[in-house]
């Protein structure tokens, strides 16, 4: 693996010290300190902390979108299910973006719009994937409109603020990716068919007791 150019250790460095610290609790000097340069050297890269966290941001917005992009490549119930592990693995890695939400927004404005445009996206998809799988008789018909339109946002909260919760509960990162992905299979295994069922049975059960902490 090449090594990081100066700017990108700064990077990288204020990621590990933003999840573990809190974006308000780091100063220029930790970051300095913990990527091995002098703050004169930081500020010629990044001349204040606000221009660090709008290149965090340009860096996670790259991957939340490639996220995105891994929508429906898999006929199955496998789609959603590594679509999660990549969510499972962005949420970690950039975990001070949902526990400082409001803070990370006052920091670099850029990533209020931002939000507004990828959060109604991967809300769109989960609701997608529910009459996908009506149609392939997997998942029983809405109870009652606009049933599914609810449950894909309280998957989505899921999805953003399943670390955050957990990491307010006193445990630590890493966390378990079996944990999350049971917690949101959990609001969908009630409405699936005996088809579905089967499918999730044969396709998803299996990987969790593969990774099973």
């Amino acid at each position: 693996m090449p090594e990081l150019s100066t700017k990108q250790k700064i990077v990288s460095v204020s990621i590990q010290l933003f999840n573990e610290h809190g974006l308000a609790n780091v100063r220029l000097q930790q970051i300095a300190d913990e990527a091995g340069i002098s703050v004169g050297n930081l500020a010629y890269h990044f001349r204040n902390k606000e221009a660090i966290v709008c290149a965090v941001h340009e860096e996670l917005a790259g991957e939340i979108s490639e996220i995105l992009s891994t929508y429906r490549i898999f006929p199955n119930l496998l789609d959603f299910d590594n679509q999660l592990t990549k969510y499972f693995g962005f949420v970690q890695q950039y975990a001070f973006y949902y526990v400082d939400c409001v803070e990370v927004d006052r920091t670099c404005p850029e990533i209020v719009n931002f939000r507004r445009q990828h959060i109604p996206k991967m809300i769109s998809q989960i609701r997608k994937r529910f009459d996908f799988n009506i149609s392939r008789g997997l998942i029983r018909k809405e109870p009652r409109p606009g049933f599914y339109d609810t449950l894909a946002e309280s998957i989505w909260v899921l999805i953003a603020f399943w670390v955050t919760q957990s990491l307010a509960r006193g445990k630590a990162l890493p966390l378990h990716q079996q944990n999350f992905k049971e917690a949101i299979w959990n609001q969908v295994y009630p409405h699936f068919t005996d088809k579905g069922v089967a499918e999730y049975e044969q396709l998803i059960l299996p990987l969790f007791r593969a990774t099973a902490p």
